[in-house]
This record gives C-alpha cells, structure tokens and sequence, in this order.
C-alpha cells in the first residue's frame, strides 16, 4: 500500500497517476484539509476537491480548479447585489460545498462526507482528509497574518510571506482512515507530492501525531519537488521560498524537508543539483516531473514508486 500527502493542482495530478498505477486497495491520498473555510455559510475544501475532481476526470485543466465547462449564473447575480465575490463558485461545483455543508450540519464527519462525494463522482480510490477537525492555515506575512485563501485569492499572494501557524491545530488528530495508513503493515512507502511544502505539505504534517508516527515507520518516505528550473508549475511556491531565503530549487526543497525525507524527485532540467542534495544525504532520481497529460502524470507515478523500491528508511 501507498500513502501519498496531496494539496492543489500538483497534488490532484499526481494523486491521479498513481491511482492510475495503483489498485484502490493500495492507494490512501491524505489531504490537506487547512486552507479549508466556511464561505457565504458554504464549508470550502479546494484541496479536497480539486483531487476529487481529479481522479473523477471532470476537473477544468484550463482554469486549473474547479470542474470543466462550468457556468457562472450564481456568482454573477451575486455581484448584481453587492455580494462577496472575491472567492469563484461555479454553479456545477456549488453544488458539492450544498451537500458537504448539509452533510456536516446534520453530523457527518468530513470524513464521512469525503466518502460519499467519492461515492457520488464514482471515485474508487481513498481520498481522505487529514483531519475531520476544524484547523486553519494562517500565513504570516509583513502586512500581517492571513487566512490562506485571503492570502492566496483575495490578496493574491502580494503580501511578503514570512511563515504560517494554524488556528485549531492543538485539538486535532489524524482522521481514522489517515491513521490507519501510517501504520498499515501493508505500507511500502509514502509520497509527498509536487504540492506546495508551505501550505499544503506542512499542515499535514503539523497534525498531531503525524510527526510521531513518521518517526515510526520503517518504509522510504519520498517527495516529489514542486519546482522546476527555478519556478514552481503552479501557485506561490516559488514566491515563498524566495521570501524565506531558501534558493527556488529542488535543492531548496530538499533543505526544507531536510532529514524527514528519504529520497527526491527532481526533474531534468535540475539534474546539476542531483549531487548536492545527495551529499546532504537525501536520495535523487532524476525524471521528467512536469505532468501536462494524464500519461505524464502516470509515468511520475512510476517512476516515484520504483524509486522508493530502492531506498531504505533513515533512522533520525
């Protein structure tokens, strides 16, 4: 069984090559559930959707979010009446945030409710959240703190990005399937996907008992870098580790992780940096990591799982 972490556009393609590779029983995708936010009265989970609409084949590849040949009725009546229309609804995925808040007001835990959209997308894979708590990341900036999808939609990632902490993070836990996973002895490795290590990586692994059960386990755990030739594929990776003085490289990447990854994915236009991060002690396999179709995404998949077929657990 494989355990991937998954968060944005990245995450989601990811996420679908190896549910490409791999047979529902084998496959568990956490995801990061912290830039989740309750928006006109709606509980918002992009994370979750965008796998979900990923691995259900109706995501909009050109917008990158969201679902394909979509229409704009409700947002464009709502700014007719002065409503709050800095964060998109689409009309067709309006409909997930209807049945996931109907859902969670009558009780069902995001878990729960998780499962059933899967059901309903015909999703076979688990894609499951980290927690079924209400967490938030809340990214520190110059300007000063932001609830992410402020930062990242509303304010469009100008704001200096200096670090993040998250609201409710103290009182969570793993969600059961989550937990569950990690300590699996089926586990033959977990993945970090090409997704933001800021803020779609890092809430994950700042879920209590997270770090306690890595430090536990004896299978490879292995990322794939965000970043390509000095710029990130999507979102404001890159932008951040600028900011943090990190170099914007798959080196930076592997400095970020440092010693809780046992390999790295990198792709070929940075294979000069290949040595380097070894010598930090960190394995590299050289590959194309940019995913433009679903046989990219599919032969990441492979190449990621044969890689960590190779590497042994380092004890930290």
């Amino acid at each position: 069984m494989i355990l991937a972490f998954a968060g944005g556009v990245g995450g989601a393609k990811l996420a679908h090559g190896l549910a490409r590779t791999l047979d529902p029983s084998a496959l568990v995708i956490a995801v990061n559930t912290g830039d989740d936010f309750l928006h006109l009265d709606y509980f918002i989970c992009p994370d979750l959707d965008s796998v979900l609409y990923k691995l259900a084949g109706i995501n909009d590849v050109e917008r990158g979010w969201g679902i394909r040949d979509e229409t704009w009725n409700f947002m464009e009546t709502l700014k007719q009446v002065g409503g709050e229309d800095w964060f998109q609804l689409g009309d067709k995925d309006l409909t997930t945030h209807i049945d996931r808040t109907r859902w969670l007001t009558e009780g069902q835990t995001l878990s729960d409710v998780t499962h059933a959209l899967c059901q309903q997308h015909n999703v076979a894979h688990a894609i499951v959240p980290m927690t079924d708590h209400r967490v938030g990341t809340i990214v520190d900036t110059k300007e000063g703190d932001f609830f992410f999808q402020n930062y990242f939609v509303r304010l469009r990632c100008e704001p200096e990005y200096t670090g993040v902490h998250y609201k409710g993070m103290e009182d969570a836990e793993p969600s059961p399937q989550f937990a569950k996973a990690m300590s699996n002895p089926d586990l033959r490795a977990i993945v970090f996907c090409p997704s933001n290590p800021f803020v779609s990586i890092d809430p994950i692994l700042n879920v209590p008992g997270v770090s306690i059960a890595l430090d536990k386990t004896d299978v490879p755990i292995v990322a794939v870098s965000p970043i390509i030739g000095g710029q990130a594929v999507k979102g404001p990776a890159a932008k951040m580790m600028a900011e943090l003085r990190l170099p914007v490289s798959p080196l930076g990447i592997a400095q970020h992780y440092g010693e809780l990854i046992d390999g790295l994915v990198i792709d070929k236009q940075d294979s000069n940096l290949a040595d380097e991060i070894r010598a930090a002690g960190i394995g590299v396999h050289v590959t194309n990591t940019l995913m433009k179709s679903a046989e990219d995404e599919s032969n990441l998949a492979q190449e990621t799982l044969k890689f960590a077929t190779t590497l042994a657990r380092k004890k930290v």
